[in-house]
Parts: C-alpha cells; structure tokens; sequence
C-alpha cells in the first residue's frame, strides 16, 4: 500500500471520493440520497463547508469543498458525515456489507469503504479540471448519454449559472480535456 500523507491547507478547497463498501450501489435507492443529504446538511450546519460541486454515483460520490478560513479539519466533517449517515441507515434498515473481524472489533460497519481520497486543489485551472471530470462521471461510468439526464449531480446548478452549455460533456461529443486529474487515484 502507498504510503499516503494527506494534505492540510487552512480555508483550502478539496476534491474528494468517497466510496461505499465493496462498490455496493447504495444510492441507487433514493432513502439513501434522501438520509445522505440530509446528514451533509447537518454536518455542514455543525462545522461549515462550502459545496462548489458534487455528483452522487450509485456505488460513490464526487464532492468539491472549501472550508473556512483557518479550518483544515475535513477528516472531522467526513468521519461524521459517514458516521451519521450509517446510522439513519442502519436504522431504516438498510444494507450493510459483512465486515472482518478486525473491522468489526473497531466497531466498524459495512457501509462504506473506511478511508476517502482527497486531493488539494492547487489553483483555478486544477479547480476547474477537477469539476469538469466530477461532473462527467455519469457518462463515464455509462450511466446516461447526457448529463442533464443525471439529476444528481450540481452539473445542473453549473448550467444555471452559465459555466457549461446544457450538452456539455454528451456522449456523441467529444469528452472534455480532464488535464492533470489522475483517475487512478480518484476511481
């Protein structure tokens, strides 16, 4: 296993995939997208962060945040985030994957995979990369053909604002150019 450090950069603006339990698709059921929702709604209230972009997958999720100034502690906002939710969920009686023995010794739950991957986004062109491949996902993953048909995605809130055309990214067109973004990494 790599040895991975991650990167803390006060008020810093962060892409993120989070991935749940062996690739299960959790969100194609919508009490999971009502239950996720809601918890970053709480969570956001309980320790602020900024949204710029997020897509929902059926097996995981894309998110682009800035935090406050001086605040570096996303790990705190994740932990709670898939802490709460697996407890609405678990609750509702929801999946839950069998986890190890040593997973289940440290009281863990078979939601979601049990780290994240972040990576700092280092200036406006690197933003800007990491929002175009967040919101082609859904083609990549054969999901749609076009990304207006994905509605669980802020591809849309883009449209509105005028940051994308409305056929931005559809698959009889050519895919957008996700320079510097290391898929590896974040799939």
């Amino acid at each position: 296993m790599p040895d991975y450090r991650r990167y803390f950069v006060p008020g810093g603006t962060y892409f993120f995939t989070v991935v749940t339990a062996g690739r299960y698709p959790l969100f194609a059921d919508a009490w999971a997208r009502h239950f996720l929702g809601q918890v970053m709604r709480e969570v956001r209230n309980e320790m602020p962060f900024e949204t710029l972009a997020i897509v929902l997958l059926p097996d995981h999720l894309h998110a682009l945040w800035t935090l406050p100034r001086g605040d570096d502690r996303y790990p705190q906002r994740w932990q709670a985030i898939k802490a709460k939710f697996t407890s609405k969920r678990i609750g509702h009686g929801g999946y839950e994957a069998k986890v190890s023995d040593g997973y289940e010794a440290q009281r863990r739950r078979g939601v979601w995979q049990p780290r994240f991957i972040e990576h700092t986004i280092r200036d406006e062109d690197d933003l800007s990369n990491h929002a175009d491949y967040l919101h082609y996902n859904p083609i990549k993953h054969g999901l749609v053909r076009s990304l207006r048909d994905w509605p669980w995605s802020s591809f849309h809130r883009f449209v509105a604002a005028g940051h994308y055309p409305i056929g931005w990214g559809d698959a009889d067109r050519t895919p957008p150019d996700i320079r510097g973004v290391d898929e590896e990494l974040l799939e």
